[in-house]
């Protein structure tokens, strides 16, 4: 054997090994068991949780506006006007600002055009003042913004749950909707409850009066109108007493997504607390507002719209602090998995929620295989008896054609679902096109004449722009279908993609390879079976 023929047979001889080690790792076990460790199932095989989650994106914008609300009517309190939300439900996105004395309306207007509201609200005049409703643009950023944090939230959360392969993406079915599948996850109550948490955790200024026996007698010590920038929440002031109704003010000082790390410790009688640290930028807003207010004012901890603790104010903290509430072990645990995660920015509704059954996967999986193994022999039996000797050396292209496929699968850790199966027997049929493409040019070159050698040399040579052609086309349809397809798609789009490389070096140089074998073991001018 000549030395490059040498150097070629050993390359492949040495893939055939790497792939092997791809598909089946270090052997333990069964062959199966070996497999399946490598090789990861899709959710339509394997069984598991299927969520299609839609984000509740009119409250993020109505928080975002309730803070703007809250800085604008400290901005304009020198000037005497009031802003106020006119209509919270239908509108939250709309802000409506009075101006009592009208020497003023000149000075309030270059305040909310100033550059930090100039860029999200667009400003009418009235005939008191002016409304200010977010434009579009900054709905549909602050849309986009709010469906990214609540797909990373929802990731870190599962990730926590130890989920191989989960697909969180977002659903280009509807708007602003999310699509969960969890493979070989059956408990769906679960995961509903984790997902859903939003651990929405605040600190708020506590108004001067507060508390009140019950949200009546809360009203009516602030005249019977709550004040737009002030809310009523019921708690107790340590976690665990009686509740009580707690006027606060409405914007929070720090929120959920303020929160840098949270871990559970114990207090200084052994109960379970929760220490946190805020971001760089809470830590210094935090720090302002303490040190403003310390020996004085109150802050009240709201979980879950609810007064968990109150505390009044002893020294300025700047980034770290604790959290105290008659937490159980297993609540502070939750609670701080939660902070750590990061809270929701909006809430979430379940538009769609099942599981599917691992029978369905055992049964797609039976079918899927079935037809492929079919398939395969079928078309070998084909090549044997179509192009005799020359069928074994296409036969062998595509065995190892197979093995490089799913040891791309092994090695890149990409899940096989069931259309992925449907995209393994479209690359076997491929592999024959192009082995077909190929001896049918050679069989013309003999019939002219010309020596096996030639032909093949010819055969390879005339087959191979056809080749590259129709698989790079293949290949860049395929990464269209993975860039805008979803789960299943995805793993259909993922082996074929894999299947055609692997085609494009077994075809051509494998089948290439083979047939200069043989010629250098018969001679150059021996006749081949084809």
């Amino acid at each position: 054997m000549g030395k490059n023929l040498a150097i070629k047979t050993w390359a492949i001889i040495g893939i055939l090994i790497v792939f092997l080690y791809g598909i089946f790792g270090i052997p333990h076990g069964s062959l199966k068991q070996s497999i399946t460790d490598r090789i990861h199932l899709g959710l339509d095989l394997r069984g598991g949780t299927h969520l299609v989650l839609q984000v509740q994106v009119a409250e993020a914008i109505s928080s975002a506006t309730d803070r703007d609300l809250a800085a604008l009517t400290t901005a304009l309190s020198a000037d005497g006007a009031t802003v106020s939300k006119a209509d919270p439900t239908a509108h939250p996105d709309t802000l409506t600002v009075n101006v009592l004395d009208p020497s003023k309306l000149s000075d309030v207007r270059s305040v909310i055009t100033g550059t930090s509201y100039s860029s999200t609200y667009a400003v009418e005049s009235t005939t008191n003042g002016f409304t200010m409703k977010m434009t579009q643009a900054a709905q549909r950023d602050l849309s986009d913004r709010t469906l990214e944090t609540s797909i990373e939230t929802i990731r870190q959360r599962i990730d926590s749950l130890g989920v191989s392969e989960p697909v969180i993406e977002k659903y280009g079915v509807g708007e602003n909707e999310i699509l969960v599948e969890l493979p070989g996850v059956s408990d769906l109550s679960r995961v509903e409850g984790i997902i859903q948490s939003t651990a929405k955790l605040e600190i708020h200024e506590v108004v001067t009066g507060s508390p009140y026996p019950d949200a009546a007698q809360a009203l009516t010590a602030v005249g019977g109108v709550l004040p737009p920038d002030e809310s009523i929440i019921m708690g107790s002031a340590t976690g665990n007493g009686p509740d009580q109704a707690w006027v606060l003010k409405r914007a929070s000082i720090v929120e959920g997504t303020d929160f840098r790390g949270a871990t559970t410790q114990q207090d200084a009688n052994g109960r379970p607390d929760i220490g946190f640290t805020l971001t760089t930028e809470a830590g210094e807003r935090f720090y302002k507002y303490t040190d403003a207010n310390k020996g004085t004012g109150q802050m009240a901890i709201v979980l879950e719209n609810k007064v968990r603790e109150v505390a009044t104010i002893q020294s300025a903290i700047r980034d770290q602090g604790q959290i105290t509430g008659g937490f159980s072990q297993q609540q502070a645990d939750d609670l701080s998995l939660m902070l750590r995660t990061g809270s929701l920015p909006a809430s979430i509704k379940f538009l769609e929620s099942h599981t599917v059954g691992p029978s369905l996967g055992v049964t797609s999986i039976h079918q899927g295989v079935t037809a492929a193994v079919a398939g395969l022999v079928v078309v070998m039996l084909f090549m044997l008896l179509y192009y005799k000797g020359a069928g074994i050396n296409a036969d062998l292209a595509l065995l190892l054609n197979l093995v490089i496929l799913l040891g791309f699968m092994g090695f890149t850790g990409a899940t096989l679902t069931l259309p992925g199966i449907a995209g393994v027997i479209l690359t076997i049929g491929m592999g024959v096109d192009s082995n077909v493409l190929i001896f049918e040019r050679v069989r013309e070159e003999l019939r002219l004449g010309k020596s096996a050698a030639s032909a093949i040399e010819d055969g390879f040579g005339h087959a191979w722009t056809t080749i590259f052609d129709t698989h790079v086309t293949t290949i860049v349809s395929a990464g269209i279908l993975f860039m805008f397809g979803t789960g299943p798609v995805k793993g259909f789009a993922v082996t074929l993609v894999f299947g055609l490389i692997a085609n494009l070096f077994t075809a051509v140089f494998v089948s290439r390879v083979i047939f200069d074998y043989l010629l250098e073991k018969r001679g150059r001018e021996a006749t081949i079976s084809i």
